[in-house]
């Protein structure tokens, strides 16, 4: 009866993982051949791991990712030339804790978001906090924060998130407010927090895309120093066929990789099951 208390003692304490602990220790007999320390340690580790589990739903709900891809879903076992190493270490989300960059680039319909959204899934899973936006819709945001005093806020709430993922990025032209919003967020993370930035126009061309070229230094410099690069190949096409070859480019001081290409599987496209032909043999499916 005193253990049944304990139970709804918890409860009212908003220990619902520990009181459902005790209820399955006083269920179990072999509970009953471990010590109170050891019962208690249990207990403890079932309420910390729900509550970090809680942490990461609340994290990745706060995200807002476009995409639920994981690098697990990655297939290492075709022979693609994929840098196993390279996107494992992005997993470990290593860059974000020593604050550097990722900047994905590709052209349109190559699975771009899809990709980003894996290594931001890896660094919520490993404690840090994220948020998925659209640049040009950021910008927006930021114009009319400008007008209704939220201007200071919203900066200082993106300056606190550990990995912003900017997509769509310089996917329209930018004006000279918009180049200063840019600067202003680009300066309040530089070499304090790590940008994830996805574009359609490859890194060289970013610097003719910002009308004002001072600006343009300044922000390129805070962006391209200490960044990881990939760069997505293939156009739309790439959907039909399922494929995209990606380029891997290294920081400065990190092992050079293979170079080679690997295809990504279209977001949101399951793949083509062979069909069986008149003779009972799987029909070829032409690429």
């Amino acid at each position: 009866m005193l253990s049944h208390h304990t139970v709804d003692k918890l409860e009212a304490m908003g220990l619902g993982a520990m009181a459902d602990g005790l209820r399955q220790q006083m269920e179990q007999a072999q509970y009953s051949e471990l010590s109170f320390e050891e019962r208690l340690g249990l207990l403890v580790d079932r309420k910390a791991t729900w509550r970090e589990n809680r942490r990461r739903q609340t994290r990745l709900y706060a995200a807002k990712l476009r995409h639920s891809a994981t690098v697990e879903e990655i297939d290492f076992r075709a022979p693609r030339g994929l840098d196993r190493a390279f996107v494992l270490g992005l997993a470990e989300a290593g860059w974000v804790q020593a604050h550097h960059n990722l900047l994905l680039t590709g052209a349109t319909g190559c699975g771009k978001s899809f990709v980003a959204c894996a290594p931001a899934h890896a660094a919520i899973r490993n404690g840090h906090t994220a948020l998925y936006v659209r640049t040009p819709r950021l910008l927006s945001d930021l114009a009319l924060a400008r007008g209704d005093g939220r201007y200071p806020h919203l900066l200082a709430k993106l300056a606190r998130t550990e990995l912003p993922v900017l997509d769509d990025f310089l996917l329209t032209p930018v004006s000279p407010d918009e180049t200063k919003d840019l600067l202003e967020l680009t300066e309040d993370r530089n070499q304090l927090r790590s940008t994830m930035v996805v574009s359609q126009l490859p890194v060289d061309s970013w610097h003719q895309a910002i009308p004002d070229p001072t600006l343009a230094d300044a922000i390129l410099d805070r962006l391209v120093q200490n960044a990881h690069r990939i760069a997505l190949k293939g156009g739309s096409s790439c959907r039909r066929s399922g494929m995209t070859s990606l380029t891997l480019e290294r920081s400065p001081g990190t092992t050079k990789g293979c170079g080679k290409c690997r295809p990504v599987d279209s977001p949101g496209r399951s793949r083509p099951r062979p069909s069986l032909g008149t003779a009972g043999l799987p029909a070829i499916r032409l690429a």
